[in-house]
Protein backbone atom coordinates (compact mmCIF):
# COMPACT_ATOMS: atom_id res chain seq x y z
CA UNK A 1 0.00 0.00 0.00
CA UNK A 2 2.88 2.38 0.73
CA UNK A 3 4.07 2.19 -2.89
CA UNK A 4 0.61 3.17 -4.14
CA UNK A 5 0.48 6.09 -1.71
CA UNK A 6 3.89 7.27 -2.87
CA UNK A 7 2.87 7.10 -6.54
CA UNK A 8 -0.34 9.04 -5.81
CA UNK A 9 1.69 11.71 -4.03
CA UNK A 10 4.21 11.86 -6.88
CA UNK A 11 1.44 12.26 -9.46
CA UNK A 12 -0.13 15.00 -7.34
CA UNK A 13 3.18 16.87 -7.07
CA UNK A 14 4.01 16.68 -10.78
CA UNK A 15 1.91 19.70 -11.92
CA UNK A 16 3.24 21.78 -9.02
CA UNK A 17 6.81 20.92 -10.00
CA UNK A 18 6.08 21.89 -13.61
CA UNK A 19 4.55 25.17 -12.39
CA UNK A 20 7.62 25.89 -10.26
CA UNK A 21 9.91 25.29 -13.24
CA UNK A 22 7.89 27.65 -15.43
CA UNK A 23 7.76 30.30 -12.70
CA UNK A 24 11.53 30.10 -12.17
CA UNK A 25 12.11 30.79 -15.86
CA UNK A 26 9.54 33.56 -15.87
CA UNK A 27 11.13 35.44 -12.99
CA UNK A 28 14.68 34.93 -14.28
CA UNK A 29 13.93 36.34 -17.74
CA UNK A 30 14.89 40.05 -17.81
CA UNK A 31 12.46 40.66 -20.69
CA UNK A 32 9.54 39.35 -18.66
CA UNK A 33 7.45 41.86 -16.64
CA UNK A 34 7.99 39.61 -13.63
CA UNK A 35 11.74 39.79 -14.19
CA UNK A 36 11.72 43.56 -13.56
CA UNK A 37 10.82 43.02 -9.90
CA UNK A 38 13.76 43.80 -7.54
CA UNK A 39 13.15 40.45 -5.81
CA UNK A 40 12.86 38.56 -9.10
CA UNK A 41 16.19 36.73 -8.74
CA UNK A 42 15.35 35.55 -5.23
CA UNK A 43 11.86 34.42 -6.26
CA UNK A 44 13.28 32.62 -9.30
CA UNK A 45 15.85 30.84 -7.15
CA UNK A 46 13.14 29.74 -4.72
CA UNK A 47 10.97 28.33 -7.48
CA UNK A 48 13.97 26.60 -9.08
CA UNK A 49 14.83 24.89 -5.79
CA UNK A 50 11.17 23.93 -5.32
CA UNK A 51 11.15 22.37 -8.80
CA UNK A 52 14.24 20.29 -8.14
CA UNK A 53 12.91 19.07 -4.80
CA UNK A 54 9.58 18.06 -6.31
CA UNK A 55 10.48 16.73 -9.76
CA UNK A 56 10.68 13.07 -10.73
CA UNK A 57 14.20 11.87 -11.57
CA UNK A 58 14.40 9.41 -14.44
CA UNK A 59 17.36 7.19 -15.33
CA UNK A 60 20.19 9.43 -16.61
CA UNK A 61 22.08 8.73 -19.83
CA UNK A 62 25.80 8.00 -19.93
CA UNK A 63 26.29 10.72 -22.59
CA UNK A 64 29.78 9.47 -23.45
CA UNK A 65 30.07 10.34 -27.13
CA UNK A 66 33.77 11.23 -27.40
CA UNK A 67 36.97 10.86 -25.38
CA UNK A 68 40.51 12.09 -25.89
CA UNK A 69 43.25 9.49 -26.34
CA UNK A 70 46.77 10.93 -26.42
CA UNK A 71 45.54 14.18 -27.94
CA UNK A 72 43.27 12.51 -30.53
CA UNK A 73 39.50 12.80 -30.26
CA UNK A 74 37.92 9.35 -30.42
CA UNK A 75 34.22 8.72 -31.05
CA UNK A 76 32.38 6.44 -28.63
CA UNK A 77 29.37 4.34 -29.61
CA UNK A 78 27.27 2.87 -26.81
CA UNK A 79 25.48 -0.37 -27.60
CA UNK A 80 23.87 -3.34 -25.84
CA UNK A 81 25.92 -6.53 -26.21
CA UNK A 82 23.72 -8.87 -24.16
CA UNK A 83 20.14 -8.17 -23.07
CA UNK A 84 19.02 -10.20 -20.04
CA UNK A 85 15.68 -9.83 -18.23
CA UNK A 86 17.25 -7.86 -15.36
CA UNK A 87 20.45 -6.51 -16.87
CA UNK A 88 22.09 -5.30 -20.07
CA UNK A 89 25.77 -5.71 -20.79
CA UNK A 90 26.71 -2.44 -22.47
CA UNK A 91 29.79 -1.83 -24.55
CA UNK A 92 31.39 1.54 -25.23
CA UNK A 93 33.04 0.92 -28.59
CA UNK A 94 35.64 3.46 -29.70
CA UNK A 95 36.12 4.63 -33.30
CA UNK A 96 38.82 6.71 -34.98
CA UNK A 97 40.22 7.29 -38.47
CA UNK A 98 43.73 7.90 -37.12
CA UNK A 99 45.73 4.74 -38.05
CA UNK A 100 48.19 4.98 -35.15
CA UNK A 101 45.44 5.56 -32.60
CA UNK A 102 43.37 2.74 -34.08
CA UNK A 103 46.28 0.31 -33.72
CA UNK A 104 46.72 1.41 -30.12
CA UNK A 105 43.02 0.93 -29.32
CA UNK A 106 42.94 -2.57 -30.78
CA UNK A 107 45.76 -3.75 -28.52
CA UNK A 108 44.31 -2.44 -25.25
CA UNK A 109 42.85 -4.71 -22.53
CA UNK A 110 39.13 -5.52 -22.31
CA UNK A 111 37.52 -4.62 -18.98
CA UNK A 112 34.10 -5.50 -17.58
CA UNK A 113 32.94 -2.98 -14.99
CA UNK A 114 30.34 -4.61 -12.75
CA UNK A 115 28.16 -1.79 -11.45
CA UNK A 116 26.36 -2.03 -8.12
CA UNK A 117 22.74 -3.11 -7.91
CA UNK A 118 22.05 -1.26 -4.69
CA UNK A 119 19.70 1.58 -5.50
CA UNK A 120 21.37 3.74 -8.13
CA UNK A 121 21.77 3.17 -11.86
CA UNK A 122 25.03 2.15 -13.52
CA UNK A 123 25.41 5.76 -14.71
CA UNK A 124 26.70 6.49 -11.21
CA UNK A 125 29.96 5.06 -12.58
CA UNK A 126 30.05 7.44 -15.55
CA UNK A 127 33.36 8.93 -14.42
CA UNK A 128 34.76 5.43 -13.93
CA UNK A 129 33.82 4.50 -17.49
CA UNK A 130 35.01 7.76 -19.01
CA UNK A 131 38.42 7.46 -17.37
CA UNK A 132 38.95 3.79 -18.23
CA UNK A 133 37.93 4.33 -21.86
CA UNK A 134 41.20 6.15 -22.47
CA UNK A 135 43.19 2.94 -22.08
CA UNK A 136 40.74 0.02 -22.24
CA UNK A 137 37.91 -1.62 -24.12
CA UNK A 138 35.08 -1.07 -21.66
CA UNK A 139 31.90 -3.03 -20.90
CA UNK A 140 29.52 -2.34 -18.02
CA UNK A 141 26.58 -4.10 -16.38
CA UNK A 142 23.52 -1.85 -16.67
CA UNK A 143 20.98 -3.22 -14.18
CA UNK A 144 17.31 -2.71 -14.96
CA UNK A 145 14.68 -1.17 -12.71
CA UNK A 146 12.75 -4.17 -11.35
CA UNK A 147 9.44 -2.32 -11.69
CA UNK A 148 9.91 -2.42 -15.48
CA UNK A 149 10.43 -6.21 -15.60
CA UNK A 150 7.17 -8.16 -16.11
CA UNK A 151 6.30 -10.92 -13.66
CA UNK A 152 6.46 -13.37 -16.56
CA UNK A 153 10.28 -13.04 -16.46
CA UNK A 154 10.30 -14.70 -13.05
CA UNK A 155 12.17 -13.69 -9.92
CA UNK A 156 15.76 -12.48 -9.67
CA UNK A 157 18.00 -14.05 -7.03
CA UNK A 158 21.53 -13.38 -5.86
CA UNK A 159 22.42 -16.66 -7.59
CA UNK A 160 21.13 -15.20 -10.87
CA UNK A 161 23.39 -12.19 -10.35
CA UNK A 162 26.40 -14.52 -10.01
CA UNK A 163 25.34 -16.45 -13.12
CA UNK A 164 24.91 -13.22 -15.11
CA UNK A 165 28.46 -12.16 -14.23
CA UNK A 166 29.86 -15.52 -15.35
CA UNK A 167 27.99 -15.29 -18.66
CA UNK A 168 29.32 -11.79 -19.28
CA UNK A 169 32.88 -12.87 -18.49
CA UNK A 170 32.63 -15.83 -20.89
CA UNK A 171 31.20 -13.54 -23.60
CA UNK A 172 34.10 -11.08 -23.43
CA UNK A 173 36.65 -13.89 -23.12
CA UNK A 174 35.18 -15.42 -26.25
CA UNK A 175 35.92 -12.22 -28.15
CA UNK A 176 39.38 -11.34 -26.84
CA UNK A 177 40.65 -14.56 -25.27
CA UNK A 178 40.85 -12.94 -21.84
CA UNK A 179 39.48 -10.01 -19.88
CA UNK A 180 39.73 -8.05 -16.64
CA UNK A 181 36.93 -7.43 -14.13
CA UNK A 182 36.36 -4.32 -12.01
CA UNK A 183 33.68 -4.42 -9.30
CA UNK A 184 32.53 -1.39 -7.32
CA UNK A 185 30.87 -1.69 -3.89
CA UNK A 186 28.06 -4.29 -3.68
CA UNK A 187 29.17 -6.49 -6.64
CA UNK A 188 32.54 -7.29 -5.09
CA UNK A 189 30.84 -10.23 -3.34
CA UNK A 190 28.98 -11.81 -6.30
CA UNK A 191 31.93 -11.14 -8.63
CA UNK A 192 34.31 -12.92 -6.27
CA UNK A 193 31.80 -15.78 -6.11
CA UNK A 194 31.50 -15.92 -9.91
CA UNK A 195 35.26 -16.07 -10.47
CA UNK A 196 35.65 -18.62 -7.65
CA UNK A 197 33.08 -20.94 -9.24
CA UNK A 198 34.74 -20.63 -12.64
CA UNK A 199 38.10 -21.49 -11.07
CA UNK A 200 36.62 -24.49 -9.25
CA UNK A 201 35.33 -25.87 -12.55
CA UNK A 202 38.64 -25.35 -14.29
CA UNK A 203 37.32 -22.57 -16.54
CA UNK A 204 39.66 -19.74 -17.56
CA UNK A 205 39.24 -16.86 -15.15
CA UNK A 206 39.87 -13.13 -15.75
CA UNK A 207 43.48 -12.02 -15.79
CA UNK A 208 42.83 -9.50 -13.01
CA UNK A 209 40.07 -8.72 -10.56
CA UNK A 210 39.75 -5.19 -9.11
CA UNK A 211 37.51 -4.90 -6.04
CA UNK A 212 36.67 -1.41 -4.78
CA UNK A 213 34.89 -0.50 -1.55
CA UNK A 214 32.86 -3.69 -1.13
CA UNK A 215 31.54 -5.74 1.83
CA UNK A 216 33.63 -8.88 1.33
CA UNK A 217 33.75 -9.27 5.12
CA UNK A 218 31.14 -6.95 6.64
CA UNK A 219 32.20 -7.96 10.16
CA UNK A 220 35.27 -5.72 9.91
CA UNK A 221 34.81 -2.05 10.93
CA UNK A 222 31.00 -2.21 10.57
CA UNK A 223 29.36 0.99 9.35
CA UNK A 224 25.82 2.29 9.94
CA UNK A 225 24.77 0.44 6.78
CA UNK A 226 26.25 -2.82 8.08
CA UNK A 227 24.73 -2.38 11.53
CA UNK A 228 21.24 -1.93 10.14
CA UNK A 229 21.53 -5.10 8.06
CA UNK A 230 23.03 -7.08 10.92
CA UNK A 231 20.78 -5.89 13.76
CA UNK A 232 17.42 -6.34 12.04
CA UNK A 233 16.05 -9.79 11.30
CA UNK A 234 15.36 -11.17 7.84
CA UNK A 235 11.64 -11.06 8.68
CA UNK A 236 11.89 -7.38 9.65
CA UNK A 237 13.22 -6.46 6.22
CA UNK A 238 10.63 -8.61 4.46
CA UNK A 239 7.76 -7.08 6.44
CA UNK A 240 8.89 -3.44 6.43
CA UNK A 241 10.68 -2.61 3.18
CA UNK A 242 9.20 -5.00 0.60
CA UNK A 243 6.18 -3.85 -1.43
CA UNK A 244 4.43 -4.75 -4.67
CA UNK A 245 4.84 -2.64 -7.81
CA UNK A 246 1.63 -0.69 -8.63
CA UNK A 247 -0.48 -1.46 -11.70
CA UNK A 248 0.78 1.45 -13.82
CA UNK A 249 4.21 -0.17 -14.37
CA UNK A 250 5.22 -3.15 -16.58
CA UNK A 251 6.36 -5.05 -13.48
CA UNK A 252 2.99 -4.69 -11.73
CA UNK A 253 2.68 -7.15 -8.86
CA UNK A 254 6.41 -7.82 -8.50
CA UNK A 255 7.73 -7.73 -4.94
CA UNK A 256 10.50 -5.13 -4.70
CA UNK A 257 12.51 -2.97 -2.38
CA UNK A 258 11.32 0.39 -3.81
CA UNK A 259 13.80 2.98 -4.96
CA UNK A 260 12.09 5.79 -3.07
CA UNK A 261 12.65 3.96 0.23
CA UNK A 262 16.29 3.45 -0.63
CA UNK A 263 16.66 7.13 -1.48
CA UNK A 264 15.14 8.06 1.88
CA UNK A 265 17.77 5.90 3.53
CA UNK A 266 20.58 7.51 1.52
CA UNK A 267 19.50 11.01 2.56
CA UNK A 268 18.94 9.97 6.20
CA UNK A 269 22.60 8.96 6.48
CA UNK A 270 23.76 12.58 6.02
CA UNK A 271 20.72 14.90 6.27
CA UNK A 272 22.72 17.97 7.31
CA UNK A 273 25.04 17.58 4.34
CA UNK A 274 22.15 17.46 1.87
CA UNK A 275 20.36 20.39 3.51
CA UNK A 276 23.51 22.49 3.27
CA UNK A 277 24.02 21.44 -0.35
CA UNK A 278 20.53 22.64 -1.31
CA UNK A 279 21.00 25.91 0.57
CA UNK A 280 24.33 26.46 -1.19
CA UNK A 281 22.56 25.81 -4.50
CA UNK A 282 20.01 28.51 -3.63
CA UNK A 283 22.81 30.99 -2.83
CA UNK A 284 24.66 30.09 -6.06
CA UNK A 285 21.49 30.87 -8.01
CA UNK A 286 21.32 34.28 -6.35
CA UNK A 287 24.98 34.97 -7.15
CA UNK A 288 24.67 33.73 -10.71
CA UNK A 289 27.34 31.07 -10.13
CA UNK A 290 26.66 28.92 -13.20
CA UNK A 291 29.49 26.47 -12.46
CA UNK A 292 28.27 25.84 -8.92
CA UNK A 293 24.63 25.40 -9.88
CA UNK A 294 25.50 23.08 -12.77
CA UNK A 295 27.67 20.90 -10.54
CA UNK A 296 24.78 20.62 -8.06
CA UNK A 297 22.32 19.68 -10.79
CA UNK A 298 24.60 17.02 -12.24
CA UNK A 299 25.23 15.41 -8.87
CA UNK A 300 21.58 15.30 -7.77
CA UNK A 301 20.29 14.28 -11.20
CA UNK A 302 22.35 11.14 -10.61
CA UNK A 303 21.91 10.81 -6.86
CA UNK A 304 18.12 11.19 -6.92
CA UNK A 305 17.62 8.69 -9.77
CA UNK A 306 16.97 5.35 -8.08
CA UNK A 307 15.65 1.95 -9.12
CA UNK A 308 13.62 -0.81 -7.48
CA UNK A 309 15.37 -4.07 -6.60
CA UNK A 310 13.69 -7.47 -6.82
CA UNK A 311 12.76 -8.60 -3.31
CA UNK A 312 14.37 -12.04 -3.55
CA UNK A 313 17.72 -10.60 -4.60
CA UNK A 314 17.67 -7.91 -1.92
CA UNK A 315 16.63 -10.19 0.95
CA UNK A 316 19.16 -12.87 -0.03
CA UNK A 317 21.91 -10.25 -0.11
CA UNK A 318 21.00 -9.12 3.40
CA UNK A 319 21.06 -12.68 4.71
CA UNK A 320 24.07 -14.09 2.86
CA UNK A 321 26.39 -11.06 2.97
CA UNK A 322 25.44 -9.19 6.17
CA UNK A 323 23.90 -11.79 8.46
CA UNK A 324 25.34 -15.23 7.67
CA UNK A 325 28.66 -13.92 6.27
CA UNK A 326 28.47 -17.00 4.06
CA UNK A 327 31.35 -16.00 1.78
CA UNK A 328 33.96 -15.62 4.53
CA UNK A 329 32.56 -18.56 6.51
CA UNK A 330 32.83 -20.85 3.48
CA UNK A 331 29.15 -21.84 3.62
CA UNK A 332 27.81 -20.17 0.47
CA UNK A 333 26.24 -22.48 -2.12
CA UNK A 334 25.20 -20.91 -5.44
CA UNK A 335 22.64 -22.51 -7.74
CA UNK A 336 23.97 -22.55 -11.31
CA UNK A 337 22.07 -22.43 -14.60
CA UNK A 338 21.59 -26.21 -14.51
CA UNK A 339 19.91 -26.17 -11.11
CA UNK A 340 22.98 -27.53 -9.31
CA UNK A 341 24.38 -26.15 -6.05
CA UNK A 342 28.06 -25.25 -6.10
CA UNK A 343 30.12 -24.24 -3.08
CA UNK A 344 31.95 -20.92 -3.42
CA UNK A 345 35.67 -21.51 -2.76
CA UNK A 346 37.80 -18.38 -3.36
CA UNK A 347 40.92 -20.42 -2.51
CA UNK A 348 40.46 -22.22 -5.84
CA UNK A 349 41.41 -19.03 -7.71
CA UNK A 350 45.02 -19.48 -8.86
CA UNK A 351 45.68 -17.39 -11.97
CA UNK A 352 43.70 -14.19 -11.42
CA UNK A 353 45.70 -11.29 -10.00
CA UNK A 354 43.82 -9.29 -7.35
CA UNK A 355 43.86 -5.62 -6.37
CA UNK A 356 41.59 -4.18 -3.66
CA UNK A 357 40.85 -0.49 -3.09
CA UNK A 358 39.42 1.14 0.03
CA UNK A 359 38.73 4.74 1.02
CA UNK A 360 40.08 5.92 4.37
CA UNK A 361 36.80 7.72 5.17
CA UNK A 362 34.39 5.23 3.57
CA UNK A 363 31.17 5.26 5.64
CA UNK A 364 29.49 2.49 3.61
CA UNK A 365 32.14 -0.25 3.42
CA UNK A 366 34.41 0.05 6.43
CA UNK A 367 38.17 -0.36 6.61
CA UNK A 368 39.34 -3.91 5.98
CA UNK A 369 36.09 -5.20 4.48
CA UNK A 370 37.40 -5.25 0.91
CA UNK A 371 40.97 -6.12 1.85
CA UNK A 372 39.60 -9.35 3.36
CA UNK A 373 39.48 -10.76 -0.19
CA UNK A 374 43.25 -11.38 -0.09
CA UNK A 375 43.01 -13.81 2.81
CA UNK A 376 40.14 -15.66 1.13
CA UNK A 377 42.04 -15.97 -2.17
CA UNK A 378 44.90 -17.90 -0.60
CA UNK A 379 45.65 -19.71 -3.87
CA UNK A 380 46.81 -16.48 -5.55
CA UNK A 381 50.55 -15.80 -4.99
CA UNK A 382 51.25 -12.74 -2.84
CA UNK A 383 53.25 -11.30 -5.72
CA UNK A 384 50.00 -11.06 -7.67
CA UNK A 385 48.07 -9.29 -4.91
CA UNK A 386 47.93 -5.59 -4.15
CA UNK A 387 45.97 -3.37 -1.76
CA UNK A 388 45.44 0.39 -1.91
CA UNK A 389 43.97 2.61 0.79
CA UNK A 390 43.14 6.10 -0.47
CA UNK A 391 43.79 8.73 2.18
CA UNK A 392 41.02 11.28 2.60
CA UNK A 393 38.65 9.45 0.26
CA UNK A 394 35.08 8.52 1.08
CA UNK A 395 33.05 5.83 -0.64
CA UNK A 396 32.39 7.70 -3.89
CA UNK A 397 35.89 9.16 -4.03
CA UNK A 398 37.51 5.82 -4.88
CA UNK A 399 35.64 5.48 -8.19
CA UNK A 400 34.62 9.03 -9.12
CA UNK A 401 36.20 12.45 -8.95
CA UNK A 402 39.73 13.78 -8.50
CA UNK A 403 41.06 11.09 -6.18
CA UNK A 404 39.79 8.35 -8.51
CA UNK A 405 41.42 9.95 -11.55
CA UNK A 406 44.69 11.04 -9.91
CA UNK A 407 45.35 8.33 -7.32
CA UNK A 408 43.28 5.19 -7.87
CA UNK A 409 43.08 4.90 -11.64
CA UNK A 410 46.84 5.16 -12.38
CA UNK A 411 47.48 2.21 -10.03
CA UNK A 412 44.57 0.15 -11.35
CA UNK A 413 45.68 0.87 -14.92
CA UNK A 414 49.26 -0.18 -14.15
CA UNK A 415 48.07 -3.34 -12.37
CA UNK A 416 45.92 -4.38 -15.35
CA UNK A 417 48.68 -3.60 -17.83
CA UNK A 418 51.27 -5.57 -15.85
CA UNK A 419 49.18 -8.74 -15.98
CA UNK A 420 47.68 -8.30 -19.45
CA UNK A 421 50.72 -9.62 -21.27
CA UNK A 422 50.73 -12.95 -19.47
CA UNK A 423 49.96 -16.23 -21.18
CA UNK A 424 46.48 -16.31 -22.67
CA UNK A 425 43.94 -18.43 -20.85
CA UNK A 426 43.00 -21.82 -22.25
CA UNK A 427 39.60 -22.43 -23.91
CA UNK A 428 36.77 -22.79 -21.40
CA UNK A 429 35.98 -26.27 -20.13
CA UNK A 430 32.28 -26.87 -19.67
CA UNK A 431 32.53 -29.96 -17.50
CA UNK A 432 32.15 -29.48 -13.76
CA UNK A 433 33.79 -31.69 -11.15
CA UNK A 434 31.11 -33.79 -9.48
CA UNK A 435 32.61 -33.12 -6.07
CA UNK A 436 31.86 -29.42 -6.45
CA UNK A 437 28.20 -29.73 -7.40
CA UNK A 438 25.08 -31.21 -5.96
CA UNK A 439 21.98 -31.84 -8.07
CA UNK A 440 18.87 -30.26 -6.66
CA UNK A 441 15.39 -29.50 -7.83
CA UNK A 442 14.94 -26.26 -9.81
CA UNK A 443 14.15 -23.26 -7.63
CA UNK A 444 10.55 -22.21 -7.25
CA UNK A 445 9.53 -18.91 -5.72
CA UNK A 446 6.46 -18.46 -3.56
CA UNK A 447 5.31 -14.87 -3.53
CA UNK A 448 3.38 -13.61 -0.57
Amino acid sequence: MLYQIYEAQRSLMEPFADFAQAAAKLYSNPLSPFGQNPFAQRVSAGYDLMYRLGKDYEKPAFNLTTIEVDGTEVAVHERVEIDKPFCELRRFKRFTDNPDTLTQLKGEPAVIIVAPLSGHYATLLRDTVRTMLKDHKVYITDWKNARTVPLSEGAFHLDDYVNYVQEFIRHVQGIYGNCHVVSVCQPTVPVLAAVSLMASRGEPTPLTMTMMGGPIDARKSPTAVNNLAMNKSYEWFENNVIFRVPQNFPGAGRRVYPGFLQHTGFVAMNPDKHLKSHYDYFKDLLKGDDAGTEAHRKFYDEYNAVLDMDADYYLETIKIVFQDFALVNGTWDVRNEDGELERVRPADIKTTAIITVEGELDDISGSGQTEAAHELCSGVPKSRQQHLEVKGAGHYGIFSGRRWRDIVYPQVKAFIAAHNQEQKTAPARTSRPRAATKKVAPRTTTRK
